[in-house]
């Protein structure tokens, strides 16, 4: 029998996952010289870390900052990818397929914080 970690059972972490992989190809196309390329590969790298790393916390506000730190990493790789395009490295429909994976994965991120959290106020919460 394989065995997992609880992280593993994640559908965040497996999309993130696949996000990595599917952006691979594309940081072996840029030069190592462009700035973007070294920023996007360890930005795509900590939205999975963090998820992993959170995912072990026993607090729920330990595990909310780790999950916010891999949205904010998710956000980053978004804006990494958009950076991409304004530079002319990549058209912008090869980048659609990553930043629909992002969406996903910061909309899940954003589920995990608010059912972790029990101090944040909500969107559609009273003040």
């Amino acid at each position: 029998m394989s065995r997992q970690f609880d992280h593993e059972k994640l559908e965040v972490y497996q999309v993130s996952l696949a996000f990595i992989a599917w952006l691979e190809p594309i940081l072996q196309k840029l030069p190592k010289s462009l700035s973007v390329t070294d920023q996007l590969d360890r930005a795509s790298t900590s939205i999975l870390l963090n998820i992993a790393e959170g995912n072990g916390k026993f607090t729920g506000a330990d595990r909310c900052r780790y999950f916010d730190n891999a949205r904010g990493s998710a956000l980053e790789s978004a804006a990494a990818l958009d950076v991409l395009v304004a530079k002319g490295r990549c058209p912008g429909v090869d980048v659609l397929p990553g930043k629909d994976r992002l969406w996903s994965v910061v909309s899940m991120l954003v589920a995990l914080i608010k059912a972790n959290s029990d101090y944040r106020l909500h969107e559609g919460s009273p003040d």
